[in-house]
């Protein structure tokens, strides 16, 4: 976790009855903390747990990734960077740090170009990023740099994106509750959705129910991460297991 940001909290549903975790009712600092672990170099993860198996809930991670609609994703976040991650060498300088998605370069804007041909008919409707390239038009290379000119201070698209990263930068909308079930897998939640995951675990006596909020510090998750690389049942491991460290709010 960054050494500068608050404790996360999890409010657990738990069935006392089995021990388990059904699932976790979570804000957006837990999910993009969660999603933050697809871009870990594996060197990272070797290094900070040790020899490890890869199988376990990191597979349910992408997925929620892959299949999270881009109503959740913050304007200008791109789902290819957790998906696709670039390895950043400062992502690998210290444990605490690596734990976060890297951080998006600031003060280098990306280049585009044109070819000399852009005036005439067809050639302006191409721009590449990689300099030298082909224009399907006329042929000729695209060398020539363009400028980009960000939106204005207190444009539309700002004000949504202030808004939306009040909380801080991340990857996932701020004003949507999400769930996150035992095996990591991520979803946006609403009344139905919490009803069919009750369905699925088969919950039949809602007496045995139980919330509880636990807090997730640094060494919380170091244990998701360990947990993730072996176990469909993360949260359980984590949160209920005597052996695990366990976090109250």
């Amino acid at each position: 976790m960054s050494t500068t940001s608050s404790t996360l909290r999890m409010k657990l549903l738990i069935d006392t009855k089995a021990q388990r975790v059904l699932f976790a009712e979570v804000n957006k600092d837990v999910v993009d903390f969660l999603f933050s672990l697809l871009a870990l170099p594996v060197a990272t993860i070797v290094k900070m747990l040790g020899k490890t198996s890869m199988s376990g809930s990191f597979g349910n991670l992408y997925g929620s990734v892959e299949k999270l609609d881009y109503t959740y994703v913050l304007p200008g976040a791109d789902k290819k960077a957790v998906l696709q991650p670039k390895v950043v060498p400062s992502a690998a300088s210290t444990t605490r740090s690596s734990l976060l998605l890297p951080a998006p370069s600031s003060g280098q804007s990306k280049n585009f170009f044109q070819c000399k041909s852009s005036n005439s008919s067809g050639c302006c409707d191409y721009v590449t990023d990689t300099r030298g390239t082909k224009c399907p038009n006329c042929g000729n290379m695209m060398t020539v740099a363009l400028k980009f000119v960000p939106p204005e201070t207190g444009s539309s698209y700002n004000v949504q994106k202030a808004s939306s990263t009040a909380a801080g930068k991340g990857f996932v909308q701020g004003v949507v509750t999400y769930t996150v079930r035992d095996d990591l897998t991520v979803t946006p939640m609403s009344t139905i959705s919490s009803i069919t995951l009750l369905n699925t675990a088969a919950v039949t006596n809602f007496a045995t129910l139980q919330e509880k909020t636990v807090r997730v510090g640094y060494t919380e998750g170091l244990e998701i991460v360990r947990a993730s690389l072996h176990s469909k049942t993360v949260l359980t491991d984590v949160f209920l297991s005597k052996k695990r460290p366990r976090g109250h709010a």
